[in-house]
Order: structure tokens, then sequence, then C-alpha cells
């Protein structure tokens, strides 16, 4: 179907058709790539390929540094997915991987989310009414990081979350609570914004 390469220098996969897999084929394939197989995890790469590079894209802004986190959490992936506890939640530890992959480039470039890489990111699969607010992406760049990072995760990649907490490795309350403040924070700038328009 397609021909699979874990080569930091080479591209991550060579399409040759389209997969689709339902949950129950998904974990075979986890299953097959813990005990070695570089096909499997292949086909679970390329299943989740334009996922992961959105996500790296919306933290670090351009295309070759999303790519290269890319390439990188995935290599991460197949040499540490023997180490995978729960195979039916090979997304969110690779996710997990990506992420902290992206925030180590930011921090190497002390770099922040821009309004701009949000909006051509996110309005194709954003809600409609999301996509017409300029103002919603300006509020969600002065978010902190913690909370910036809840809102991409459960908005953007729509995460539930039990698996944002698993990605950020704190309590399931916690996510919630930060959830609560991030949007009070929005609303509270976007309110703010529209008084000073008038």
């Amino acid at each position: 179907m397609y021909e699979t390469s874990f080569n930091k220098r080479t591209s991550i996969i060579t399409k040759r058709g389209r997969v689709n897999l339902n949950s129950k084929e998904e974990l075979h394939l986890v299953k097959k790539a813990m005990k070695g197989n570089p096909k499997a995890y292949g086909n679970l790469i390329h299943y989740y390929q334009d996922y992961l590079y959105k996500t790296a894209f919306l933290y670090v802004k351009d295309e070759d540094s999303a790519l290269d986190i890319v390439q990188e959490s995935i290599l991460k992936g197949y040499e540490s997915i023997r180490k995978l506890k729960h195979p039916q939640f090979f997304k969110t530890w690779i996710t997990k991987i990506l992420i902290n992959n992206s925030l180590t480039v930011l921090k190497r470039r002390n770099s922040t989310i821009s309004i701009e890489t949000i909006e051509d990111i996110t309005k194709s699969y954003l809600q409609p009414m999301l996509e017409e607010k300029l103002d919603l992406y300006e509020a969600i760049d002065n978010l902190s990081e913690i909370y910036k990072t809840i809102i991409i995760l459960k908005y953007f990649n729509d995460l539930k979350i039990n698996e944002i907490s698993s990605l950020m490795n704190i309590p399931e309350g916690s996510v919630k609570a930060y959830l609560y403040r991030a949007k009070k924070e929005l609303k509270q700038y976007l309110k703010e914004d529209y008084l000073y328009a008038k």
C-alpha cells in the first residue's frame, strides 16, 4: 500500500493509498507495532499524520519546523512504543510526545503561537462562528501557555477532558478548572475589546 521510513532526513511515509481504521483495527495495529512490526506502525502514522502535522503547526507556526517535529515524534514513538502501557491510548500517547517536542522547540526560540497561524490552520475545521472572529484568535494568543494548550487541545483538536488530563499529566479536575478559567479570560478579553471599540 505504501512504504514507510523512519530516517529523519527522508520523508515520513510515501502514500500509496488511503488508510481508514476503526478502533478495533487500530488496536490490532498498535499491538503489532508494539511487537516490533514497522509496517503496522507505518499504518498508524499514515492514519494520524495530518492530525500530527496540524497540531505541531499550531505550536511552531512554520511548515519546516512542524515537519521536523512530526518526524522526530514519529521516530521517538517508534523507538519507545514497546513501553506503551495502554494500546488503546496510542493517539493520546503519540500526541503527548508531539506536544512535548513542540514545546521544546518553542522554548528554544522563545516564541508563541501567532494569530495568523491559528487562523490559517484551523479555519477549515473550526465552527463557522469561530472562523469569523479574528478577535477570538487574538484572545487565545494572549492566554498563558497552559490555558492556550488546553484550549487548543479541547476546541482545535477535539480531545476529551480525560485525554487532555493524560496528555498534560494533570488531574481531570484541574483540566476542567483551567478550561473554565481560560474561557472566562477569553470572554473578558472579548468583552473589553468590544467596549473599547464602541
